[in-house]
């Protein structure tokens, strides 16, 4: 199973439908900064189940009550998301981390700070940052599940595809 994670979109699509056409992925993840890029996505590929959370900047792009955090779950794997400014993702991931954790989390998932990162805590947790995927180019991650677990978590760039 493959999961595309997007955030930081700020209304630059043809990355984000050039990574989708590239990928195939099973699902889409998109975590704000504009939640309504989400959308679009969703019109574009009907067939691709998406999750989304708002970002800072989505005060007026999403429905009225757009839960900033999601907790789900992906092929047995449970996944934490948000944009991260309400985590203060800026200054640190420590209380992401926690919050994560508190949920039963597998992978925490965010954006925010337009910095990709892809690591695995001490304890297991996968904490993942896509980057930005804005008109630019910039990244994405592409998460693969296998046997109720993640058997790898990518970052890509414009280069890579």
């Amino acid at each position: 199973m493959k999961i595309l994670v997007l955030s930081d979109s700020h209304s630059g699509h043809s990355f984000m439908t050039h990574c989708i056409e590239q990928l195939k992925p099973d699902f889409l993840i998109h975590l704000g900064d504009h939640y309504d890029d989400g959308e679009v996505l969703q019109e574009k590929f009907p067939h691709i189940p998406l999750n989304q959370v708002p970002g800072n900047c989505d005060t007026y792009r999403c429905p009225f009550g757009a839960p900033n955090v999601v907790k789900c779950s992906y092929g047995g794997v449970v996944f934490f998301m948000t944009h991260g400014h309400n985590h203060h993702v800026k200054s640190g991931i420590g209380a992401l981390v926690a919050d994560a954790r508190r949920n039963g989390a597998q992978v925490a998932l965010y954006g925010h700070t337009h910095r990709a990162d892809c690591h695995q805590e001490a304890d297991g947790l996968w904490v993942i940052n896509p980057g930005s995927c804005g008109s630019w180019g910039g990244s994405v991650a592409l998460i693969e599940i296998e046997a109720q677990k993640v058997s790898a978590c990518t970052i890509l760039t414009q280069a890579d595809l």
